[in-house]
């Protein structure tokens, strides 16, 4: 039996390189999502009902950045909050609402774009699927190259190949691997997140590829880009957020949180369509981190200094700069902040 190796972020590091950077104000960090769409920031926040609403929406897009409204609501009351994030925001065309494939989503994109949305992302768990495929082919037919479509997700070279033929101008790539995603336990598939985007960047079709799931850090941005994705995709980094839907509790421990759910938790299928299938997330909460501007501002920090530190001034220069290493457990160990895991840093 063949079977190959996969690596997660942690698995690999970049080797630092020369550099004649001398301030991060020389690092270009945007990057082209297709149809003329190129943002400033190349992070993306996740359409998830604890994530991405218009208040995210306006955050992201300041930042430079974008979010996509999720989808787990009305169809009208969808619309309304794409329409009150256009009147809030001097957006010239940047704005993105998720759909999904079968029901009323044809009905959704009608609103969505009468709305003013020019972005759609379908939006399901396991995208290389025909109801994906008829879905594009619908959204071609109708909208033809007026609107940008993501579509996702996935974790093979042969999906985002296919989805890109379906007519995807974008494509998310990750199955399984979220922080309260539980895909890879319950059906035992999906690929490691760095693996996933080594993987899909091998596409020779005119596709945007965005890395979603297992983003854990700035650090973490940079291995994806530098492996070839265009865009990261992130839920738990940009919520418990001021900015992200949901009130502030105090958890028993009596420190201030917010709920954080995956859109397949039991929980959340129970919220949005009053029955719940077979659960592939989790419901939790996360410790209330402040505004989403400043978090934003620190993540551009770092990754600008990524770059920097294989010599790149723009995500061209980084891909054809950077050197890989595998780590192993015990790398993986010295890399983090490893006095905060030993007993050894107690005053004898």
């Amino acid at each position: 039996m063949k079977f190959k190796e996969a690596v997660t972020y942690d698995d690999m590091l970049m080797v630092p390189q020369y550099s004649d950077i001398q301030s991060r104000s020389e690092v270009d960090i945007s990057s082209d999502l297709g149809r003329g769409k190129v943002l400033e920031l190349p992070i993306i926040a996740s359409p998830m009902d604890t994530v991405s609403e218009d208040v995210m929406a306006i955050a992201m897009n300041n930042a430079g950045g974008m979010a996509i409204l999720h989808r787990y609501n009305t169809v009208e009351e969808q619309a309304k909050m794409a329409q009150h994030a256009i009147q809030k925001t001097d957006w010239s065309g940047n704005v993105a609402a998720a759909i999904g494939v079968t029901g009323d989503y044809m009905r959704r994109a009608e609103a969505l774009v009468a709305a003013g949305v020019d972005t759609l992302c379908v939006d399901v768990a396991h995208g290389h699927h025909v109801y994906m495929k008829e879905a594009l082919k619908n959204l071609r037919e109708e909208y033809d190259n007026h609107i940008h479509i993501m579509a996702g997700n996935v974790c093979t070279l042969e999906g985002v190949n296919d989805l890109a033929d379906w007519g995807a101008d974008s494509v998310r790539c990750n199955i399984g691997g979220g922080s309260i995603c539980s895909t890879r336990m319950v059906t035992g598939h999906g690929l490691p997140g760095l693996q996933t985007i080594f993987d899909c960047a091998r596409t020779d079709r005119d596709v945007a590829i965005i890395a979603d799931g297992g983003i854990r850090t700035s650090g973490d941005i940079v291995k994806a880009l530098a492996a070839g994705a265009d865009f990261v995709l992130c839920g738990s980094l940009l919520a418990g957020t001021t900015q992200s839907p949901g009130g502030i509790v105090i958890h028993p421990n009596g420190y201030p949180v917010k709920e954080y759910r995956g859109m397949a938790s039991k929980d959340a299928q129970l919220d949005w369509r009053n029955k719940s299938s077979t659960p592939e997330g989790v419901a939790s909460y996360i410790p209330y981190k402040g505004s989403v501007v400043d978090i934003l501002k620190d993540l551009e920090g770092g990754i600008k200094s990524g770059f920097s530190y294989s010599g790149a001034r723009s995500l061209t220069e980084l891909r054809n700069k950077v050197e890989w290493a595998r780590q192993t457990s015990a790398g993986t160990h010295e890399s983090t902040t490893h006095i905060l895991n030993t007993h050894n840093a107690r005053r004898k």
